[in-house]
């Protein structure tokens, strides 16, 4: 009696009477049944304990080191004065179920985790299509837009499209929505919905000129900021240009040279060991024009260290008239996006947010599309990277 009481105990089930307990290599088999007390009738309302018969349902429950199995012996009642027959009623199985409710509440909140829908299954005792039928359940909506909002497209290859956009709150660090694809008339008409709207202070957003537009209409009164590392990439990209129209000019064995050591360009000077300078010097004395480039590439990163825009703005017009002195045409691209979103650079001085955690969602979301092998459900891949953060 003590082992059976303790069993129940382990169960952790509300008044169950455990019969016996069998097991094997797989599976685990516990014999169980409700006490009998008094039920109302659902009909009539008039209570009693008459048992009109027994019947004896499977029952899938958490693994216990193994698939556990519950048999439960369930009561008919029969009420004595409309005749009426019904089940006992339980706490831990809904009606026509065949997996108690803890079951299910554990195999939904496995989703938040990076696994596939096929190891959750197997992990469960279950079918892939019934873990995620049970998963299909979670709904989330978004009621109001933060004061700081932050979008970003990713390839999601859902519901048709091949991009989706991703809304995120940098200041709180949390997943606002995901929307469907990034056509700007389909973002407008989103943001519209949302009488809170005026209440987003922040835009930040890369150099995409669609969603600036977006915020242009939606948040007339918000501060578009543009993210820093878009900005930056801009210069180390025309560096990059100038690199590899220096190296074809040189022969296979500086060429080979420059291509093995491009990460020194990168790095920050200070960081590097005295060899990795000396050799970095090696690469300027031999191409000028990508002492320049190098040399710009710093002068840039300097102006996007300002401690505010008002600094910034002056350094970057010094710097935009510096870059007219080189002989760096591979910098054209990039002196025309900084004039283009010149403002929105200078107000991402002034302010702490970025794109970078909104980044660092995507990665999430593709090592999620990884495992999972690609979700074609729009749907449920939103609800899957929602439940996920």
């Amino acid at each position: 009696m003590l082992n059976i009481d303790y069993t129940a105990k382990i169960l952790d089930l509300e008044d169950v009477i455990v019969t016996n307990v069998e097991k094997n290599d797989i599976e685990l088999h516990i014999y169980l049944e409700l006490p009998r007390k008094i039920h109302s009738c659902p009909q009539c309302g008039n209570e009693t304990d008459s048992v009109h018969d027994y019947r004896e349902q499977l029952v899938k429950d958490l693994p216990l080191g193994r698939n556990a199995l519950l048999h439960l012996r369930k009561r008919r009642y029969r009420c004595e004065k409309c005749h009426k027959r019904f089940y006992e009623q339980n706490s831990f199985l809904p009606r026509y179920h065949r997996l108690t409710n803890r079951l299910v509440a554990d195999i939904i909140c496995s989703f938040s985790k990076l696994q596939s829908a096929k190891e959750i299954a197997q992990a469960h005792n279950v079918s892939s299509s019934t873990a995620i039928r049970y998963f299909d359940l979670v709904s989330h909506r978004c009621s109001a837009l933060p004061r700081v909002l932050s979008i970003d497209e990713f390839k999601g290859n859902a519901g048709g499209e091949r991009y989706q956009s991703i809304l995120t709150d940098p200041e709180k660090r949390q997943i606002v929505d995901i929307l469907p694809n990034r056509f700007e008339g389909n973002l407008i008409q989103y943001f519209r919905s949302f009488p809170s709207r005026k209440n987003v202070e922040y835009f930040i957003t890369d150099m995409n000129p669609h969603f600036r537009n977006v915020a242009k209409v939606c948040f007339p009164s918000a501060t578009i900021v543009a993210d820093k590392y878009h900005v930056i990439r801009q210069a180390i990209w025309a560096m990059e240009r100038v690199r590899k129209n220096e190296q074809k000019k040189l022969s296979d064995r500086f060429r080979k040279y420059f291509k093995r050591s491009r990460y020194l360009l990168n790095r920050p000077f200070h960081k590097l060991t005295p060899d990795e300078q000396n050799s970095l010097a090696l690469m300027l004395e031999i191409s000028p024009r990508l002492a320049d480039a190098y040399r710009t590439k710093n002068e840039f990163l300097e102006v996007m260290k300002s401690s505010s825009s008002v600094v910034g703005r002056e350094k970057m017009v010094q710097w935009l008239n510096t870059l007219n002195i080189y002989d760096l045409p591979e910098y054209s691209d990039c002196e025309k996006a900084v004039k283009n979103w010149f403002t929105e650079i200078m107000n991402s001085l002034d302010v702490p947010w970025t794109n970078g955690y909104t980044e660092g969602c995507n990665n999430k979301t593709k090592v999620l599309k990884r495992i999972s092998f690609g979700v074609r459900n729009f749907d449920r891949f939103r609800n899957r990277i929602l439940f996920c953060s």
